[in-house]
């Protein structure tokens, strides 16, 4: 994360099906509920930032803090474009791994304060075999026509950052919502990787054999 950016101690949050926000993964969305649009206007007006949180499995639509995971990504909007009907397009910029502590409003939409998550990674021959592992699925993956953005290509390709490695594969090539949420509540780097390499063999199959 940006060490420039301080997170706030309460946040929006938007419980969404399928979709989880990683650490410097971007997410675009369309906010076109009145209560989103409500919610959109108070994150704006505070700090720019708010929650995307999984509904958990069976649920379509969530009414209580119950039905969603309390592990999810805190992003920064970087650009929003209103429409004259009230909705908007906006693309959300995931910052830090975070837990809900107590939830402050529960409509009509969840303001929760939270935790911030910290990742151990203790960097050792294992990680970056692992991530030499992740990095050689990412180059068969992209033999077969799917490819992360070419400045996200390129930065990986020099950086070697494993943490964000794993947290933008499992952000574009992991299908499964709950195997993405499963990586974003592994605070270990090496498991997550671990996690990544697994889920990206099963899903992939012959692709990243």
């Amino acid at each position: 994360m940006d060490d420039s950016i301080t997170l706030p101690d309460r946040v929006p949050v938007m419980p969404l099906p399928g979709a989880l926000l990683f650490p410097q993964a971007l997410l675009p969305l369309y906010i076109f509920e009145p209560r989103y649009q409500e919610m959109l206007a108070l994150a704006l007006s505070e700090h720019r930032m708010f929650c995307v949180a999984l509904l958990k499995p069976q649920r379509s639509q969530w009414k209580s803090t119950n039905d969603f995971f309390h592990i999810a990504g805190v992003g920064l909007i970087r650009a929003c474009v209103g429409r004259g009907d009230g909705t908007s397009n906006l693309i959300l910029q995931g910052l830090r791994r975070v837990r809900f502590s107590a939830f402050e409003q529960s409509a009509p939409f969840p303001i929760s304060r939270i935790e911030p998550l910290e990742s151990k990674a203790t960097p050792s021959v294992e990680t970056d075999a692992l991530g030499a592992k992740v990095l050689e699925l990412y180059s068969k993956i992209k033999e077969s026509g799917r490819q992360l953005p070419d400045k996200v290509d390129q930065y990986l390709s020099r950086l070697g950052d494993t943490e964000m490695l794993a947290d933008l594969m499992a952000a574009t090539f992991i299908n499964d919502p709950l195997r993405r949420q499963q990586i974003l509540e592994e605070l270990s780097v090496n498991q997550r990787l671990r996690l990544v390499i697994q889920y990206l063999h099963e899903e992939t199959g012959s692709a990243a054999a």
